[in-house]
């Protein structure tokens, strides 16, 4: 049971879009997938209700903070990616579930403002490191980026990866297809033709591909 947890206290940062595009890539390429909504905002929730579940996806909303580790732990068995999408706090519920993580993902924008409180995530990841006694994986993945990286983009990644911070290459572009999966629900593969649909299907799907290594070099 590989887990991934989505976690940024940046609100904005694109966690439910990474969750959703991680989510249904993997389920595409033949994985059984839970999607884990512990965010109060509710948007992977009002993705699911916007149209049939891609098959070979789960999804279960509602959790609380005495409930996490259970909801994570029951599918232990069964071989599915679980993928917890977490509220924008460093909360007790967010400690917990990174407790259980195979792979933390912190999605950030490549500005300044995003990237110094994405930094809380990794320090949350320290911390249950700490209290736990074992390393858990972690990466950034940056979000809603730009064909030309600014300045700022090479100056954030370039400190980052000074610092040892596993970055996702690609990076999620900015889609109107991503966005558009929270207006359609379903998948790309099954939205109304957004913008360049083979371009959006490309880069989310060597994105996944790049976490989906990460994930399985975290369980070995």
């Amino acid at each position: 049971m590989p887990v991934i947890t989505i976690a940024s206290p940046k609100g904005g940062a694109g966690k439910s879009t990474t969750a959703v595009i991680l989510a249904t890539e993997l389920a595409h390429a033949g994985a059984q997938v839970v999607l884990l909504d512990c965010d109060p905002n509710r948007s992977i929730s009002l993705w699911a209700s916007r149209a049939p579940l891609p098959p070979r996806i789960a999804f279960h909303a509602d959790i609380s903070e005495s409930e996490i580790v259970r909801a994570i732990k029951r599918h232990d068995d069964d071989g599915q990616i679980v993928i917890v999408d977490l509220e924008g706090v460093a909360s007790r519920l967010v400690s917990r579930a990174i407790s259980q993580a195979d792979l933390v993902l912190t999605p950030m924008r490549a500005t300044t403002l995003d990237a110094t409180i994405g930094v809380r995530a990794l320090q949350l990841v320290a911390e249950e490191e700490e209290a736990l006694g074992r390393s858990i994986r972690h990466a950034v993945a940056f979000t809603m980026t730009r064909a030309i990286k600014s300045k700022q983009h090479t100056a954030i990644e370039a400190s980052l990866t000074e610092q040892g911070v596993d970055i996702i290459q690609p990076p999620l572009m900015e889609r109107a297809a991503f966005s558009a999966l929270f207006e359609f629900g379903g998948d790309l593969r099954t939205i109304p033709a957004q913008g360049r649909m083979d371009g959006a299907a490309e880069n989310a799907a060597a994105f996944a591909q790049q976490v989906y290594m990460r994930l399985t070099e975290a369980t070995q």
